[in-house]
């Protein structure tokens, strides 16, 4: 443990604070994913000045925060050697280079890029109109660092971005059967709704709607971006 000295704010303008140990750690408010509204004014800042606190640099913890573009090269590596292949890599890059509307978060640990999530555009062709959602993919840790819950908080946090944030009205992901419907996942055949791509197993195609939403207009052929038909 460590204590915090004092606060910063960042280029991007998020609050950061010093702690006595000697790094540093992002204090962000960013509902869902972290409530810290004490941070957004000077007397919740002072308020936290010499309390303990645990350092994330010094207990190996990994740090979960949005992709910045510094991070491009760790993110390919990443990807290359989780799936032992470029391809996953090169979809990553080539939708960075042409779509706008992406979700990609990182895990950094001990200032190591360690994971990488995306989230991509997907719309789903129903009857007279087109609903758009997202699509998980590639999701990648390096090897040494798998099976320690890495993955599991980028997709939560990934999730919770979307449906609350960007009030995103599904999310598909084609993947393990065992692995997403611990995260809400369920078959997307249960909505009627298809993967574009043939002989995909049913039970490896999943889909999850946002809380509330109307899943009666949801069925039809949910298609992914052309920078996928390279990997298929």
């Amino acid at each position: 443990m460590t204590r915090i000295s004092g606060f910063h704010q960042d280029e991007e303008g998020f609050w950061v604070a010093d702690l006595e140990c000697g790094h540093t750690q992002h204090m962000r408010h960013n509902p869902p994913w972290r409530e810290r509204a004490w941070v957004t004014t000077e007397s919740g800042r002072s308020s936290k000045i010499g309390e303990d606190i645990e350092c994330r640099e010094c207990s190996g913890l990994a740090v979960y925060r949005l992709e910045k573009s510094a991070d491009v090269p760790g993110i390919r590596m990443v990807n290359e050697l989780a799936f032992g292949q470029p391809e996953e890599a090169d979809i990553v890059d080539r939708l960075r280079e042409s779509c706008d509307d992406l979700l990609s978060l990182v895990a950094i640990r001990k200032k190591r890029l360690v994971g990488h999530i995306l989230f991509s555009p997907v719309t789903l062709e129903t009857g007279d109109k087109v609903i758009t959602g997202m699509g998980l993919a590639p999701m990648a840790v390096l090897p040494g660092y798998q099976r320690k819950g890495i993955g599991s908080v980028l997709v939560r946090a990934g999730l919770a971005l979307l449906f609350h944030e960007r009030q995103c009205p599904f999310v598909v992901v084609l993947g393990h059967p065992g692995y997403y419907p611990r995260f809400g996942f369920e078959p997307a055949s249960k909505y009627g709704v298809k993967c574009q791509w043939e002989g995909i197993p049913d039970e490896a195609f999943m889909i999850r709607v946002q809380d509330g939403s109307d899943t009666g207009g949801l069925s039809g052929v949910a298609r992914y971006r052309d920078e996928f038909e390279a990997a298929v």
